[in-house]
């Protein structure tokens, strides 16, 4: 009986640390970061003709 109880324990502190950086996680993601990298890679290539 005593590992049942260690076991759900267990368990409902990892669901609830999950729960809890999936909701932190959402916060801090930013908002303007595919806006402001968005012209940085970009490379210009020209063809020639021969």
């Amino acid at each position: 009986m005593m590992i049942f109880i260690l076991a759900s324990g267990y368990l409902f502190t990892v669901y609830l640390l999950l729960a809890l950086a999936k909701r932190t996680g959402t916060k801090t993601v930013p908002t303007s970061f595919s806006s402001s990298t968005k012209g940085k890679h970009e490379q210009e290539i020209s063809v020639n003709s021969q």
